[in-house]
């Protein structure tokens, strides 16, 4: 099976400037956001989700997710 293309993506925490960004090589929007939360354990607010925002480098299109620290699961910001 042909493996996905990966893509460059510019990704940070909502509560963390932007200037903070990690850049990440991934295949989906959501990849970015878990990975960036995976390899790089950011500052958690006080509840358990984290809200990441995440930036495809190529086209500027900009996708907002919510995911879960305890459970992992990943949602589109409300």
């Amino acid at each position: 099976m042909p493996q996905a293309a990966t893509r460059r993506f510019s990704v940070h925490a909502r509560h963390i400037d932007h200037h903070h960004a990690r850049q990440l090589d991934e295949t989906s929007f959501e990849a970015a956001a878990v990975a960036y939360v995976e390899d790089f354990h950011p500052p958690v607010a006080e509840d358990s989700e984290m809200r990441v925002i995440v930036r495809e480098v190529g086209t500027s299109h900009e996708h907002c997710f919510t995911i879960d620290l305890e459970t992992g699961a990943t949602s589109p910001c409300s």
